[in-house]
């Protein structure tokens, strides 16, 4: 399902960014990196090509808002992944923003991952 798609995770729990880059693999996608903190997905999205992201909203170095800011920058279709509600403020500067709450089935995450990467082309 997601062949040729090259995956960028960005989570701070060892055993979720296992899991995702799982369920990415199982679905024929790459993980291209995993980032555990703000300052190392800024540092992956300035260096590595990819073509979505799957984040966490909340970081052990921050709230991930400079690294969503990013990502919208380079116009990569991005979900979020996190155990809790995403904020009304970035709801409101991101409207389109896929947001799953953990946990979650893993077909449905290949599933919004796709129609991610669809409404940018």
């Amino acid at each position: 399902m997601l062949s040729g798609i090259r995956v960028l995770i960005v989570e701070d729990e060892p055993l979720v960014a296992a899991t995702l880059s799982d369920v990415v693999e199982n679905a024929e996608g790459e993980v291209v990196g995993i980032a555990h903190s703000v300052s190392e997905a800024r540092q992956m999205i300035r260096r590595l090509s990819f073509d979505t992201a799957v984040l966490d909203l909340n970081l052990t170095d921050g709230e991930v808002t400079p690294v969503l800011e990013a990502l919208q920058a380079r116009k990569a279709p991005t979900v979020i992944y996190s155990g809790g509600e995403l904020p009304a403020r970035v709801r409101e500067r991101h409207p389109e923003l896929v947001a799953l709450r953990k946990p979650v089935l893993p077909g449905r995450l290949v599933a919004e991952i796709l129609r991610a990467c669809r409404k940018t082309t």
